[in-house]
């Protein structure tokens, strides 16, 4: 059984610093983790560090859907909704246990943003640019279907619907399962990892070519020399950071936006089917049911605050309460249903003149005169077209450099650490399988699909840990199914600290706030003697978590750089959620 653990850091940082790499990887996001599968799977010496956990940046903070992204035809974009569209297929294909078919309603309410025959035209185009399969092809809802299909839609103006097929994912797991199956080949990835500085041949401040980066390990503050041929700036958030870290920050830059999704159990918003609606000030927002939740989201606002820990405004919440109220109004959520909330930021290319919702989602490459190569922009869809581009750049370069010719990007048909089950069309008969081996051990069916869900071909792996787990429950507190997991997340899956595992390997923090608010104690002691932590060290891990629950339950008046700026008694400009 593969290990991948906090005890394997260190060991990780000194290989990594003691034989050079061919690619280095700065930031451990969807896009770095592809860029690191496909230098690997092409024969490439790969390395990756993360100065947070992985993901816990823009990839796990998004609306959790591998889709084509409709709205962007209404922008033009037909380019990229065909490529992210046949991406989607492929993701669904290497990783059927993380990606959800679902029926998506698109209502067609009168003064809308789409009427009936742009909704048919639109949502047929579509599905023929994105290739989706005939069985999942739109259809046209008249109305008493639509209420019929959604009984909580508003049936003043209601004229009808259409219905399509989108994905639904766990981000982070998503972005965790790509970093895994490249670790399976040979990589290396270590979290809690941050590039302080760049270096350069000749030994250099800066100037010359970048032959890798100076790493401090977060957790003890040691710090390594790791070089490689060729560096890679797949910050997210961060990209310009690392590029002024370079003396390069010219031309194009980022332009960060914020989006807000909310979460509420699904006894008080009953939803049946996923729904993406349009609003009043003219932009469109999605509703999802998921594991008895739904959650409501995106807003879209400039943001110019703290990247690592962006926050729900009172704003923000009370905007998407005013979404479900309009489209579904005998619906009466107030912010006392609101059980947990994210907030993520999206690193875009600034385009002059034009608000957050209008700007494109296209990526973009940027080459330094040092040899930086730094990629932004773009969607989660994407990551493995964005990773392909870049890869292709260091193969090119690898061959004028070396005479070492790579084989071209095959990542289209490497499934994913879990996604050993048979592709989509043997997921059903996996899943199946699994879930009767689950009970069989004692487990209640809706525990075991929820296990077998969420780690697809690796649940056998967490199976193995039970009668460990059911040992040592009781000293806990905790039910024997989670000590597992997160066993499992402490030796496999690198969880290092407590937000790793209740937000970005099983999202509890998102979907479960109940339970996680029953288990902490229990996980904050099991983690302690697992990692060795003293009494301070336990502490400090307990006020992380306890921030981590409040960063998600609590919003703030206002964003605090907005308030800075009027402090500065510099004119306000309110962030607007309208196109």
């Amino acid at each position: 059984m593969r290990t991948w653990a906090a005890a394997d850091r260190t060991r990780l940082f000194r290989e990594m610093a003691e034989q050079p790499l061919d690619v280095l990887v700065i930031g451990g996001g969807i896009t770095g983790a592809g860029i690191l599968l496909d230098a690997t799977v092409r024969g490439l010496r790969a390395g990756l560090v993360e100065m947070q956990d992985f993901a816990a940046g823009t990839s796990n903070r998004s609306t959790k859907l591998v889709h084509g992204g409709l709205r962007y035809l209404k922008q033009g974009e037909v380019r990229l909704v065909a490529e992210v569209g046949r991406e989607r297929a492929i993701v669904h294909r290497l990783g059927p246990h993380i990606t959800t078919p679902v029926w998506m309603l698109l209502p067609i309410i009168e003064g809308g943003t789409y009427g009936w025959f742009a909704t048919s035209i639109g949502v047929w185009l579509y599905d023929r640019l994105a290739g989706v399969r005939r069985e999942e092809r739109r259809k046209m809802l008249p109305r008493d279907a639509a209420l019929a299909r959604e009984p909580l839609l508003r049936r003043d103006g209601l004229r009808g619907a259409g219905c399509y097929v989108e994905y639904r994912t766990d981000d982070a797991r998503l972005t965790l399962e790509v970093l895994l199956a490249a670790l399976e080949r040979g990589a290396k990835a270590v979290n809690y990892a941050r590039a302080e500085r760049l270096l350069y041949e000749d030994g250099r401040v800066v100037g010359g070519r970048v032959v890798g980066a100076r790493v401090r390990d977060v957790q003890i503050g040691e710090t390594y020399e790791v070089r490689a041929r060729f560096v890679v700036n797949a910050a997210g958030p961060w990209v310009d950071e690392v590029r002024e870290m370079d003396g390069s920050k010219t031309g194009k830059t980022l332009h960060h936006t914020k989006g807000v999704h909310i979460v509420v159990d699904g006894a008080r918003f009953p939803l049946k089917n996923a729904v993406y609606f349009d609003v009043p000030d003219g932009r469109m927002v999605f509703a999802i049911p998921r594991d008895g939740k739904t959650y409501i989201g995106t807003t879209d606002t400039d943001y110019h605050g703290d990247l690592a820990h962006p926050r729900m405004t009172i704003a923000d919440r009370d905007y998407l309460l005013d979404c479900v109220r309009f489209m579904f109004p005998s619906i009466q959520l107030t912010p006392a249903d609101i059980e947990s909330a994210w907030a993520g930021v999206r690193p875009l290319i600034h385009e002059e003149g034009r608000g957050p919702s209008e700007i494109s989602r296209r990526d973009e490459v940027f080459v330094s005169p040092t040899g930086l190569i730094s990629i932004a922009g773009g969607k989660l869809t994407g990551y493995r077209k964005m990773a392909e581009k870049v890869v292709d750049l260091v193969a090119r370069r690898m061959a004028e450099e070396t005479g070492r010719a790579l084989p071209p990007c095959s990542t289209d048909r490497v499934p994913y650490a879990g996604g050993h089950v048979g592709g989509a069309e043997g997921w059903p008969a996996y899943r199946k399988a699994q879930v009767a081996e689950g009970r069989a051990l004692g487990l209640e069916t809706a525990v075991a699909a929820r296990i077998v869900q969420r780690y697809g071909s690796n649940a056998p792996e967490v199976w193995a840990l039970l009668p460990e787990a059911r040992e040592r429950a009781d000293a806990y507190g905790l039910p024997a199914d989670v000590l597992a997991e997160l066993l499992y997340g402490l030796r496999h899956e690198m969880v290092v600290r407590p937000a790793d595992f209740v937000v970005r390997r099983t999202g509890m923090l998102y979907f479960d706030m109940p339970a996680l608010r029953r288990v902490q104690g229990g996980l904050l002691a099991a983690m302690a003697d697992e990692l060795g932590w003293d009494a301070a060290e336990r502490e400090e891990a307990a006020q992380e978590l306890a921030q981590a629950v409040e960063e998600a339950t609590v919003p703030l008046p206002a964003e605090p750089w907005q308030a800075s700026t009027r402090a500065a008694n510099v004119p306000d400009v309110q962030p607007s959620h309208a196109q």
